[in-house]
């Protein structure tokens, strides 16, 4: 593959060199890293200056919608341009992802001004890091101005896609019951904008007692902190209300970092996301090792029977590591 030539086509904005280089950066083959790594290199001067925003929600509440109504009132009423990175919930066992978030957010994905990237998390966090923080890094070299980062809204991805963007949007229903048990979590700990959507027709006012319970929880989570306490707001996706002043709350968390914060925000992601990338390198080693596949295999029927103990056995596994090349590599 030509980095030369698909760095002139970033640059340049067009979409199929985008869509090239995503692809690349997402590889797991040894030759295509080694070539992603030249590429993210290259490219990195050109990279920083869109605004990075992640979005989660419970199920059933309307991210696609949602992303869609503010990728079409970006991109007409505020002339930007944005890149989706939806993340998908690949399979563990197989590594396939359901890729059908065109098919969810049809108008946006024929708009010119926007690039919508269904992003397999080829089954494992270190994965979802990988691939979508470089993804981003290529779509912020192209020009956009805007990123949203949809998670699948199962926990622990939610923490990954937090941090690697600037502001995390929580999206969620009147009376669900998340107002405690997401405070419980450490979701909402970790948003920085709550948005109740579907406040539509007669769930208007449900969604207003709602936002201000969540309001009150909130203030008690954050109080005697001189940090950002994050706003709840109302929402309809499907009307488009609301859509402009969730855009405000996102651009003013911005301006409470600053500068400086927002700079101490991206190094310290940095600092963790080389470390992820690390661990991701050692699990995926580690799964090619043949050696480590013999002992893994027979340890299983041990550990399940009972004849040995966890720690034991992956003291066995250490052993095998230590004494082989595994950790190595190929490349």
């Amino acid at each position: 593959m030509d980095v030369d030539e698909l760095v002139t086509g970033i640059r340049s904005g067009r979409r199929a060199a985008v869509s090239r280089a995503i692809t690349l950066v997402e590889s797991s083959r040894g030759d295509h890293r080694s070539a992603a790594r030249d590429l993210l290199t290259t490219l990195a001067p050109q990279a920083g200056g869109a605004v990075r925003v992640g979005i989660s929600g419970v199920p059933g509440v309307g991210k696609s919608t949602f992303i869609e109504a503010l990728g079409e009132y970006l991109t007409t009423e505020k002339g930007l341009s944005v890149g989706v990175l939806a993340v998908d919930p690949s399979s563990v066992r197989t590594g396939g992802s359901v890729l059908g978030d065109k098919t969810r957010m049809a108008k946006l994905s024929v708009n010119p001004k926007a690039y919508i990237r269904p992003s397999p998390s080829a089954g494992t966090l270190g994965g979802v890091a990988r691939a979508t923080s470089q993804a981003m890094t290529v779509l912020e070299a192209a020009g956009y101005d805007v990123v949203l980062i949809e998670t699948v809204g199962v926990g622990q991805s939610e923490i990954t896609v937090a941090g690697m963007v600037d502001t995390f949007l929580f999206l969620t229903l009147a009376r669900t019951g998340d107002q405690l048990q997401g405070i419980k979590k450490g979701i909402l700990e970790i948003a920085d904008v709550i948005t109740v959507n579907k406040a539509d027709g007669e769930r208007v006012r449900e969604a207003e007692v709602t936002a201000k319970d969540m309001a009150g929880a909130l203030r008690l989570v954050h109080a005697g902190t001189n940090g950002w306490v994050p706003p709840v707001l109302t929402c309809s996706a499907l009307e488009g209300t609301g859509i402009d002043t969730v855009w405000s709350r996102i651009i003013r968390h911005r301006e409470f970092l600053g500068d400086r914060g927002l700079r101490e925000k991206r190094a310290q992601q940095q600092l963790e996301f080389t470390w992820a990338l690390v661990r991701d390198e050692i699990e995926q080693r580690l799964r090619a090792s043949d050696d480590v596949r013999e002992v893994r295999t027979r340890l299983r029927e041990q550990i399940l029977s009972g004849d040995i103990t966890a720690p034991v056995a992956a003291d066995e596994i250490l052993a095998v590591i230590e004494s082989t090349d595994v950790l190595r590599g190929t490349e």
